[in-house]
């Protein structure tokens, strides 16, 4: 069996991650251990690295290649949610209610005995939204949240972190509202990390490491959008689509 050199993280948050690319890991893990403060998860952000781990294990760090990504501004929905999407008759929210957003993502999901967002990570991510670097896009129906996604926003780049639904074709709503906001707002790449069946047929395209790379640079020193997010309202208008 292959063995890898996976570094350690420092105990300071400002200790720096290896450079993405230079793990030999096959699905990208470049680096375990340290902790889930907000600077460190900026800071891993910035280069494209994320952690992912489940409950007992330490922190594992990744960067997979190659990146799971959509492009704003090249990107339509599917023609069969086009025609729940004109139905008009939901609710779009931004920022309205992150926790409850992030608790349906960890919850039970079919086919799965667990769930990657421990609650460390639950309360890293509302640490992060209460910086106003964390963002959640929420579908309700009568009053009810029915689906959403949340993720980190860092200069013009989106780090898709999650979605949910409670009901048929929710969460790919919010993801629609969430791919029509960030083209509003010039957003150049929405990281949805790693490929699966289920992305591709939304639309997912794939990017090498290095091109990743360069679109990340390219976007994350643009000026954030901190703070709560505000949508104009022909971006959450869904019957126009």
């Amino acid at each position: 069996m292959k063995r890898y050199h996976i570094p350690q993280l420092g105990p300071d948050p400002a200790s720096p991650f290896p450079a993405p690319g230079q793990s030999n890991h096959p699905e990208g893990l470049v680096a375990w251990g340290g902790d889930l403060n907000s600077a460190r998860l900026i800071n891993g952000y910035r280069q494209g690295i994320f952690p992912w781990y489940e409950h007992g294990s330490p922190i594992l760090w990744w960067s997979p290649e190659p990146r799971a990504v959509l492009i704003p501004g090249a990107w339509t929905p599917p023609r069969r949610l086009c025609r729940t999407l004109r139905q008009g008759r939901f609710e779009v929210h931004l920022d309205q209610n992150f926790a409850a957003v992030v608790d349906a993502c960890a919850g039970p999901r079919s086919g799965q005995t667990g769930t990657w967002i421990t609650p460390a990570m639950h309360r890293a991510y509302c640490e992060l939204h209460r910086l106003g670097h964390a963002h959640s896009f929420e579908i309700h129906d009568g009053g009810q949240l029915i689906g959403g996604l949340y993720g980190v926003a860092i200069g013009k780049i989106f780090f898709a972190e999650s979605k949910f639904h409670f009901r048929r074709d929710a969460s790919k709503l919010a993801l629609a509202v969430m791919m029509r906001c960030l083209q509003s707002w010039e957003f150049l790449l929405a990281d949805c990390q790693i490929w699966n069946p289920h992305l591709e047929r939304l639309g997912v395209r794939l990017m090498t490491g290095a091109e990743f790379r360069q679109v990340l640079a390219a976007g994350i020193d643009r000026p954030d959008q901190i703070g709560s997010w505000q949508a104009r309202k022909s971006d959450v208008n869904l019957a126009d689509w």
